[in-house]
């Protein structure tokens, strides 16, 4: 089985979000979705003032971490070494899958199983070792379903979310020998893991994502509900962790409230089935656990955020996926329509470090800028302010001051640039604004019926007939 990586030019975005706009069904299941998760997180959550203190004291905990992420680092590769983890740092994601790579051709691995990990979806892990002739199986059941079907997650926490039981069950009655037709979702789940249970047992690796690093004790942290994360953990010889630079704490009771926030606002547990902490390989006289772990730190463009004070507050993210369960722009286009690893508002603000802004900046105009997500951001991400900030680096000057992002300037157009420049021209002179304005009320009848993407769904904008100034005087006694 083969998992298929599919290209999504960023100038379709437009279009791939009429398509599912247009798709009464799509709508009408991420809507769905997103209430009963919304309506699960309050559930969790009860107490305002309990809730504020929690996301107060995260928001302080990741942004201590932040603040002394390179030392944290040399102190969590100084433990995990100790401990008999090999580190290895990867810039690009291709220095990371070729790191994998190594290690799987040194131990002559076929078959590599993997928990659920949304950075080996960013560098694309399934399809750069089945380039290289082996299998990359997934175990988590969203992720499952999704490479069965020849897709990518549509979410960080649910990849499956945009299937209905009623295309999951045509989908295994029709990739899976044997299997019959039926919508009995227990059933499709006995099935699934009926498929994945001789996986475990023929794997040469498993490969996981990392929640947390903890540096003071070498420890990967690994949340997850289906056991499949602690099976590819321990079964196979060699396990493979992946993650980003930025998911190291320095101290194990810097986890707690961390995780209290993360599985009460991503799924609406108090807490998940499963907590790993895993600090080494198996030690003489015991008797699981593989014989090799291996973390790979992956950079990817994180640097650069890191590097601005305000840009870095996106590396607070602890990947609950509340943002996108709260934005009224995701439950209407779901996460394929991005066309990026990270959907959502959290994927607006962090895929232009690891694309580039010129690849990226439409994702920055798709919003509302509402604010459901910062209202609902365990760790007080300010997304909003940080779409303005894309979106005024977008249209700088790519040579000047304000553009310090790789593809700034991407969003400029001459045109815009001198319409704008003529507003700003008339906008700051009274007596310049005071005859336009007169003008513009007078000659209301020649206002365009047709403004473009505006009167799609909207009445044209046509200057009142009398303006706000004149109005006032006609009232003076």
């Amino acid at each position: 089985m083969s998992q298929v990586i599919k290209i999504h030019p960023m100038e379709d975005f437009k279009e791939r979000s009429r398509g599912v706009l247009n798709d009464p069904g799509q709508r009408k299941n991420f809507r769905g979705a997103m209430d009963f998760l919304m309506a699960k997180r309050r559930a969790q959550f009860p107490d305002p003032e309990e809730l504020q203190g929690l996301r107060d004291l995260g928001s302080a905990i990741r942004r201590y971490s932040l603040a002394h992420l390179p030392r944290l680092l040399e102190q969590l590769e100084a433990k995990l070494t100790a401990n008999g983890v090999r580190v290895h740092w990867a810039q690009t994601p291709d220095e990371a899958n070729a790191i994998a790579l190594g290690i799987a051709q040194r131990v002559k691995a076929k078959r590599i199983i993997k928990g659920k990990s949304m950075v080996s979806e960013e560098v694309g892990f399934n399809h750069a070792m089945e380039a290289a002739g082996i299998e990359a199986f997934e175990s988590d059941m969203g992720e499952y379903i999704v490479q069965l079907a020849g897709e990518t997650p549509s979410h960080i926490i649910m990849p499956a979310i945009h299937k209905t039981k009623q295309e999951i069950a045509k989908l295994f009655a029709d990739e899976i020998a044997g299997v019959a037709y039926t919508e009995d979702v227990d059933a499709l789940i006995r099935i699934g893991r009926k498929v994945l249970r001789h996986k475990f047992a023929d794997a040469d690796i498993g490969l996981s994502g990392v929640n947390f690093c903890v540096a003071e004790t070498g420890t990967l942290c690994l949340v997850e509900n289906e056991g499949n994360g602690r099976m590819c953990t321990t079964v196979p010889r060699v396990h493979i962790a992946i993650t980003g630079i930025e998911k190291v704490v320095e101290k194990l009771e810097h986890v707690p409230p961390l995780y209290s926030l993360l599985s009460r606002s991503a799924t609406g547990q108090a807490v998940t089935t499963y907590f790993n902490l895993i600090s080494g390989p198996r030690q003489p006289g015991e008797k699981d656990g593989p014989e090799e772990v291996h973390l790979i730190l992956l950079d990817n463009g994180r640097t650069q955020a890191y590097a601005d004070e305000e840009l870095r507050e996106t590396l607070k993210c602890i990947r609950c996926g509340a943002c996108m369960n709260h934005c009224p722009v995701y439950a209407r286009i779901g996460g394929h329509a991005y066309g990026t690893t990270y959907p959502g508002p959290i994927g607006a603000i962090i895929s232009p470090h690891m694309l580039g802004l010129d690849a990226t900046y439409p994702l920055a105009f798709a919003s509302t800028l509402c604010g459901a997500c910062v209202e609902v951001c365990p760790v007080k991400i300010p997304i909003t302010d940080i779409l303005v900030r894309l979106r005024n680096e977008a249209q700088a000057r790519p040579d000047s001051m304000e553009a310090t992002l790789r593809g700034s300037g991407a969003a400029r157009t001459t045109a815009g640039t001198a319409v704008w420049s003529v507003w700003a021209q008339v906008y700051s002179r009274l007596g310049l604004y005071k005859l336009a304005s007169w003008f513009m009320s007078r000659g209301r009848a020649l206002s365009p019926t047709e403004q473009g993407a505006w009167t799609r769904s909207r009445t044209p904008l046509i200057p009142a007939p009398k303006r706000l100034r004149d109005l006032l005087k006609d009232r003076k006694p």
